[in-house]
């Protein structure tokens, strides 16, 4: 008994000397393991004679007893003590003064879409989006651009291989147009809506890259005249670029998709390397519109003898170099954290017509 009393005595001992958790379970598996010391001396009992082995087998499960229990008081306390110390190294000082500048910044991509559904919202539009990977009759046929069209060859198209469940070809969508076709046969007019995505063609220089962003508007109701495309563009260009007296006309152009069709030019000035927004004598075109082709309604569904209304398009990094002075567009996507730190936006600078579009 004597062994077994100073054997308790000296774990209890390293019991409480354990400093931490781990130390503390170095103690219960020299204890309790399957090497341990009690568990050797349990192991020992069969050889003793049954007068012996009774005695000492209730002195070994009471010592097992208490220091298991001594175990698990020490655990606990080592367990509070741990807690203490993480909490006290996690814990941040809220009376320390901000950052003076914060780290990320608002791509003027993205800054740009936020302006343009800013606009379009007052005016009632709502944000309407579709895939990117488009089948043909979406992206060409439903827009009339029939197989052998030569406008076809204008769109770069990037095929992709496979086909669609019903057979078609499909293609990463080289406009927006699309989703303009999606949402008239989604439902009936009248329809007021703005799509703004990401689009592809096959080109890539200064002024064109392969992945690109369009925004495509579309409005079809009852009695809708060129009158209400032009003063809809016109208001928008006023308040995206927040020139009150900006010049504005409209050119004869052609598109597969719009009858009569047109781009629009805004008044700029060129010259000592920069550009200037504003009424200065000199004409650059933003964007192309024109009144929905009747066959593209009625490829929709949509009878064009009851239903009319007007469609535009525009890129979203042509509009973004021209407002911000961003000399070349495929810096847009290198990823150069001084490029987006100088163009970039702070997070809170939402863009409203009431605070102001821009910083």
């Amino acid at each position: 008994m004597t062994d077994i009393d100073s054997l308790k005595e000296e774990i209890e001992g390293r019991i409480a000397a354990a400093a931490d958790l781990d130390a503390l379970e170095e103690v219960r598996v020299q204890a309790f393991g399957r090497k341990g010391r009690i568990t050797e001396m349990l192991k020992g009992l069969g050889a003793l004679d049954p007068e012996a082995r009774k005695a000492t087998g209730q002195a070994l499960n009471q010592v097992r007893d208490q220091l298991q229990t001594a175990l698990e008081a020490r655990r606990e306390v080592l367990k509070a003590a741990a807690l203490d110390a993480r909490l006290a190294a996690e814990r941040i000082d809220v009376t320390l003064p901000v950052r003076p500048e914060p780290q990320g910044r608002i791509h003027p991509i993205s800054q740009v879409i936020d302006e343009l559904t800013a606009i379009f919202a007052d005016m009632g539009f709502q944000v309407a989006e579709g895939p990117q990977i488009e089948t043909d009759y979406y992206n060409f046929t439903a827009l009339n651009i029939p197989p052998e069209h030569p406008a076809r060859q204008m769109h770069d198209t990037f095929y992709v291989r496979g086909k669609a469940e019903d057979g078609a070809n499909l293609v990463l969508r080289t406009h927006t147009s699309p989703v303009q076709i999606r949402t008239m046969e989604a439902g009936k007019p009248p329809y007021r809506i703005i799509a703004p995505g990401r689009t592809y063609r096959s080109d890539s220089d200064m002024t064109h890259t392969p992945m690109f962003h369009q925004v495509e508007g579309l409005v079809i109701d009852r009695d809708i005249t060129m009158a209400h495309l032009k003063g809809c563009l016109i208001e928008f260009a006023k308040a995206f670029f927040e020139v009150d007296d900006l010049p504005v006309r409209f050119r004869p152009s052609y598109f597969p998709f719009t009858e009569p069709s047109a781009e629009m030019d805004i008044g700029c000035q060129r010259g000592g390397g920069e550009l200037k927004i504003g009424n200065y004598g000199d004409w650059l075109e933003i964007l192309g519109c024109g009144m929905v082709h009747p066959k593209v309604l009625a490829m929709a569904g949509i009878d064009p003898n009851e239903y009319q209304g007007f469609a535009f398009g525009m890129g979203i990094e042509r509009i973004a170099m021209l407002k911000y002075g961003v000399p070349d567009l495929r810096t847009f996507f290198e990823g150069d954290p001084r490029w987006l730190k100088h163009y970039g936006f702070a997070a809170a600078d939402l863009p409203t017509l009431a605070g102001g579009l821009t910083r």
